[in-house]
């Protein structure tokens, strides 16, 4: 080779370095860490994971906010890259996920996008409460409308809240029902309320506040009667499980019943053994027993609390040959029924009554008037806003041609069925201001904004209070607003966020349909499961009134408990059917992690599910869920080999194969950790024949123990948890799902929050606070 062909080539190659150079110095830190720790599987060649970063541009992050909050998440959470493949340092981590963060909140405060929710139906919760506070009426909700249709894990979302024809005529009914009840309409015919106890509910206490002492089982209900009349109350015996028969009438026994704590008739059933046993000496069946178990009696118009119990026992009978029996078991209460109005004396005086007519016209000239006052105020209660002169004819209508037909009372009925079947009642409607011009965000008005307020905390209408500030205007002033968030966080109204809030979000609703095999669980009866149910919404309702942290809900050292419950979980010195607050000293059983509600809910009915506890973990504690299982993949084996081998060693067998690891790599670890619960909750330290081994290692190699090591990792991530409850509180809070655009109010929300350790009221109140609460975006 000459020497100018050597002088050629070492001249290209220096100006390739010199180029090379300058296109890396060009690069930014944000693209070069991309490029180093993403892009090789993240591209638009391979896509994984539907991700393609190589041609994403990372200085121009509003264009594509979507995929760099997917990409903020997985950096947060650290999971990527995956083990075995060049991992950056820490602070590298976070500085690549501050500068996203950083750029898409600033893009986001510069072009805010809040969101266009589309038109609310109310959902079943929502108008029962809705009823409960427009006409001092409770209802059953569940026998009027049928279940809502879930979507992002919450029945509010406005999306799935469709209407089918056969819901209008539910509607319709309901309306119909409700109007006349309120109202205590003459024509209302007679009906019988059945109230069953469950078949399983042990009856050998006193069951609640409502009883009187000295009693045991039975049942305290609450009954609206619609007219003042007589009734009639129908007692039928609980029986046998298998046999159908009842159980137990060698003795005598007591049967109270009461309205609203006066004795209405006190019961005597068996007590004659010659007649009550067969020739073998064992206790015979009585079928007919219960025969004649009612009573009828007047009562007023309104709610009244019926007991129906059995004194308690204080003396055992010489000649029990059932000494080791539970008698109690069989010897309860099955069913009442509540049958009437037999001759009616009139409406009666009603709390219902008392909302409706707020004035009593004395003349006849007097009654339009008096009507419009009160169609007016209903219809503006029921609507959430004022009522504009141009809707008085339509609410007045069917008052003249209800009173045509049968007066002034039956006019203001009809008118209120049509109030209760009304749009403006079933649907939250917010309306574009035609000045705004479409797809322009803009601020609610307070009329609004106080019904956003009081379904997100009240799941119910705006109270006069707060549709009166909403009226004047006043609601959109920070003091005032923030004065009504912590007036409504103190009301009893306030634990529809427990009911429906918590009990979606931690699938506590479930424990109504969970059904523990009484082979595996033969101590499992209706007593457990309310307490379970119990003890994790007083937990919750202490939370929130107390305005503690919500990191407290894993660090808690108390819980509520009940003598049934105290057992359950081995914890001495508890007794009697009423719950009370208890300081626990165990830490395995502190927080969430102890309760039987929520080791139920993620269990099989015959055994423990690690996979089912740690995906519950992953979605709704520390946001990273995990895709759903390819086809065909097998469940775990059983058979009489695995029934030998603990579920460590079968799920090791069933992580084998590798279209299953990934995400068992990630679930089993965290359920792992809760294997001494069993599938109830209880403590247990053997499974068979062998120890249990509550130990996990995370994909990222951290190792921990039991409930109380995974305590521990869940609160070293306490971020990621925040995180997870402020996105889930924001979608019920909106009714909606949460979007893209909806992050960095969610961040803002969570680091306002930090500087007062995550209390309940400073998350609540940033998410009132924030932009996509208080506005919209126009259609």
């Amino acid at each position: 080779m000459n020497r100018s062909l050597v002088r050629i080539l070492l001249a290209v190659a220096s100006c390739s370095c010199v180029t090379a150079a300058r296109q890396s110095s060009s690069i930014s830190p944000q693209r070069a860490f991309l490029n180093k720790y993403c892009v090789p599987c993240h591209n638009e060649k391979l896509h994984v994971a539907s991700l393609a970063l190589d041609k994403a541009d990372v200085d121009h992050t509003a264009d594509a906010a979507a995929v760099w909050e997917k990409v903020i998440h997985t950096l947060r959470l650290g999971e990527m890259p995956p083990a075995g493949n060049p991992r950056p340092d820490a602070a590298a981590f976070n500085s690549m996920a501050t500068f996203l963060e950083t750029s898409l909140d600033a893009a986001s405060q510069a072009h805010p996008n809040p969101g266009s929710p589309v038109i609310h139906r109310l959902n079943r919760a929502e108008y029962t409460n809705a009823i409960r506070d427009l006409l001092a009426l409770d209802v059953d909700g569940s026998s009027l409308l049928p279940p809502d249709d879930s979507g992002y894990g919450f029945d509010n979302i406005g999306d799935v809240l469709s209407v089918s024809p056969l819901l209008l005529e539910r509607y319709l009914s309901a309306a119909g029902r409700i109007s006349r009840l309120a109202v205590g309409d003459p024509s209302i015919g007679t009906t019988s309320v059945e109230y069953d106890i469950p078949h399983n509910m042990v009856q050998e206490d006193r069951e609640n506040d409502e009883l009187p002492f000295g009693s045991r089982g039975g049942t305290a209900i609450h009954h609206e009667f619609p007219l003042d009349a007589e009734y009639v109350i129908r007692v039928r015996l609980q029986r046998g499980k298998f046999n159908g028969e009842i159980l137990g009438l060698n003795r005598p026994h007591q049967l109270d019943v009461r309205l609203d704590g006066t004795r209405l008739k006190l019961f005597t059933i068996g007590g004659n053994p010659k007649q009550n046993r067969a020739d073998d000496g064992e206790a015979k069946s009585n079928d007919a027993a219960d025969t004649g178990l009612q009573v009828r009696f007047p009562a007023k118009a309104g709610p009244h609390v019926i007991a129906v119990t059995f004194l308690k026992d204080t003396v055992k009978d010489e000649d029990d040959l059932e000494p080791t029996r539970n008698l109690a078991f069989f010897e309860g209460v099955g069913n009442v029924s509540v049958e009437g109005p037999f001759n009616q004396t009139g409406p009666g005086d009603t709390p219902s009554r008392a909302k409706i007519f707020i004035c009593h016209p004395v003349a006849k000239s007097q009654q339009d008037a008096c009507a419009k006052k009160i169609l007016t105020t209903l219809a503006r209660r029921a609507y959430r806003r004022p009522i504009v002169p141009d809707e008085i004819p339509s609410l007045l209508a069917p008052y003249r041609e209800g009173k045509s037909e049968g007066g002034f009372e039956s006019g203001i009925r009809l008118a209120l069925e049509r109030i209760l079947v009304s749009p403006n009642f079933l649907y939250r409607i917010e309306v574009d201001p035609k000045s705004v011009p479409s797809g322009t965000p803009y601020r609610v008005n307070d009329v609004e904004l106080a019904s956003r307020l009081s379904f997100f905390l009240w799941s119910s209408i705006p109270d006069d209070e707060l549709l009166g500030l909403a009226e004047r205007g006043k609601l959109k002033d920070p003091d005032v607003l923030s004065g009504q968030v912590k007036r409504m966080l103190a009301d009893p109204r306030s634990n529809s966020l427990v009911t429906n809030f918590v009990g979606q979000w931690l699938y506590l609703r479930n424990m109504d349909k969970a059904l523990p095999d009484p082979v595996a669980f033969p101590d499992f009866d209706e007593n457990l499961r309310q307490s379970m149910i119990k003890e994790t919404e007083l937990f919750f309702e202490s939370m929130i009134h107390e305005d503690r942290s919500v990191l407290d809900l894993f660090r808690a050292n108390y819980t509520f408990l009940n003598e049934r419950l105290a057992r359950h979980y081995g914890i001495p010195g508890i007794y009697g059917s009423e719950f009370r607050r208890v300081k626990l000293d165990d830490d395995q059983r502190m927080g969430l992690l102890g309760q039987g509600s929520i080791l139920t809910v993620t269990s099989y009915p015959n055994r423990t599910s690690p996979t089912i506890r740690g995906k519950w973990l992953l979605e709704n504690v520390l946001g990273s869920p995990t895709p759903p299982p390819p086809p065909n993949v097998p469940s775990l084996k059983e058979d009489k080999s695995s029934a030998q081998l603990t579920m460590r060693q079968r799920m090791e067998q069933h992580r084998s194969n590798p279209v299953c690891s990934t995400c068992h790599s990630r679930m089993d670890p965290l359920g792992f950790a809760l294997e001494n619960m069993d599938g109830l909750g209880q403590w247990r330290n053997t499974m068979g024949n062998s120890p249990i081994d509550a130990s996990g290692k995370l994909p990222d190699g951290t190792k921990f123990s039991g409930p109380a090591g995974l305590r521990q990792i869940i609160l070293s991530k306490q971020d990621q948890f925040v995180d997870t409850l402020t996105e889930k509180l924001m979608t019920y809070a909106l009714g909606r799902g949460v979007e893209a655009y909806d992050m960095p109010a969610i961040r803002k929300v969570v680091h306002g929050s930090a500087t007062e350790d995550y209390c309940w009221s400073s998350l609540i109140t940033g998410i009132v606070d924030s932009m996509p609460f208080q506005m919209r975006r126009a259609r």
